[in-house]
């Protein structure tokens, strides 16, 4: 099993293995197969001199930075400076370079990462499924293991989290408005963490909604997921360690487990199974407030309205340039008055508050991150219908958590040999640390159940 990015990095540091040596692993995973159309653009030499700069860093006795040397990937979200920044879209074709990094990617920067390259996604982050008509999508690599039939990669992140499961990159930078982080991550088998939004600054990304909008990462591991987010966030996260037994999960009823596919409901299950037999509370719980959430977006959403504000200008310029599937999504945000946008955030403003009383007894909630398991590319290209339906399930889990101003994670729960699943713990905002600690617990508890599932598999 491939090391996460945290054992990668202690034996850079420790000398086990040099950060050129790792570097260059990941450069030919970037060319392999695997990874075709995961890249919209590479920078293999700054790579290099990252990783070249870590290892004299080591040699001389100095830090080499958290990241020190590793392969890190941006979404085409985020200025990189002397880097243009297209969102993955025709429309922004001779957009000049940019000035200045994002705070972002500055911020992995000085940690010591190795930017490897820039990565395909949603045009304008703007789809959960991971598409993309302009520069084609990455097949997800992980269930062409077990299935030759070419799967969606999840969205918006597509990219990223195809670089970080086929070995091109140790984390992905990546931006979740409605589960764009921790969707993809499900479908590929890996760890997404959507922080609290506020926690870290989206200056320097093209907008989907500015309410919304998210910067987070996709890693390989829970602790690289912590590692990343006190990057990201700059601040120490404070892990208090508490073991499996003490922890309180809700899972709840209403509307997340709605048209589960099978094989998700099997590994949902069986790891809420796991987590009881390893000494943790796990309740089911009706939580109503959910059911209120397609009556607050009536007259539009907030990424409808807010896009259309970035886009009217771009739109009735270049309109042509849009995959037409974004375009209208955006269009619907002229429709919605300024009345209908205040009672919106007046109506999420109460929700929110209602929310964070209702889950005040648990230490986080339990939910599919996801409804389904990657569904097939080609199905989704042909038709409109099936598209827009695979978005709204592949959405509707994670997108309560953004509603809420919360933070969540997705953790692989399936067993080898089965196509990826997520498990998602969620809570109310500025409880990352919470969702963070109790993830390592859960992540650790999963771990022998999956590994037992592997074995068994393998003797039948």
């Amino acid at each position: 099993m491939r090391p996460d990015l945290t054992d990668a990095r202690d034996g850079v540091q420790g000398r086990r293995l040099a950060a050129t040596a790792r570097i260059e692993q990941s450069i030919a995973a970037a060319g392999a197969p695997a990874c075709d159309r995961a890249f919209l653009a590479t920078d293999f030499a700054g790579a290099r001199a990252a990783a070249a700069a870590a290892d004299r860093a080591v040699a001389a006795g100095s830090d080499p930075g958290r990241l020190a040397g590793l392969a890190v990937s941006i979404k085409d979200l985020f200025d990189v400076e002397g880097e243009p920044t297209r969102a993955a879209s025709a429309a922004l074709a001779d957009v000049p370079p940019a000035a200045h990094d994002a705070p972002a990617v500055a911020r992995l920067r000085r940690a010591g990462a190795a930017f490897i390259g820039r990565t395909n996604m949603s045009e304008f982050a703007f789809s959960g499924v991971g598409l993309n008509p302009h520069h084609g999508t990455p097949a997800n690599p992980v269930t062409a293991r077990l299935d030759p039939t070419p799967r969606i990669p999840g969205g918006s992140t597509s990219g990223g989290a195809v670089s970080v499961a086929a070995g091109a990159a140790w984390a992905a930078l990546g931006s979740d408005t409605g589960g764009s982080i921790r969707i993809p991550a499900a479908l590929q088998g890996l760890v997404g963490f959507k922080g609290t939004a506020r926690r870290v600054p989206t200056d320097g990304a093209v907008p989907l909604s500015t309410t919304l909008d998210t910067v987070s990462a996709i890693t390989l591991s829970v602790r690289d997921a912590v590692l990343l987010h006190e990057i990201l966030a700059d601040r120490s996260v404070a892990l208090a360690g508490r073991p499996i037994a003490s922890l309180r999960f809700g899972v709840p009823r209403t509307c997340m487990l709605d048209a589960a596919e099978p094989a998700v409901a099997r590994a949902f299950e069986r790891a809420l199974a796991a987590l009881s037999a390893a000494g943790a509370t796990v309740e089911t719980v009706d939580l109503p407030l959910l059911d209120e959430i397609a009556a607050m977006h009536a007259h539009g959403s907030f990424a409808a309205a807010e896009s259309w504000a970035w886009h009217r200008e771009l739109l009735a310029a270049r309109g042509d340039a849009y995959d037409p599937r974004v375009a209208t999504r955006i269009r619907r945000g002229a429709t919605m008055s300024t009345a209908d946008y205040v009672e919106l955030v007046a109506a999420r403003r109460a929700w929110i508050a209602r929310m964070e009383a209702a889950l005040g007894p648990w230490d986080a909630l339990l939910s599919p991150t996801v409804p389904l398991v990657a569904p097939a590319i080609a199905p989704l290209v042909a038709s409109d219908d099936a598209f827009f339906a695979a978005n709204n399930l592949l959405l509707r889990n994670p997108f309560v958590v953004n509603l809420l101003d919360g933070c969540a994670l997705s953790l692989p729960c399936h067993a080898e040999g089965e196509l990826p699943v997520g498990l998602m713990l969620w809570g109310a905002a500025m409880r990352d640390d919470e969702i963070l600690d109790a993830s390592l617990a859960v992540e650790a508890a999963l771990a022998p159940v999956r590994s037992d599932e592997r074995l068994a598999a393998s003797s039948r």
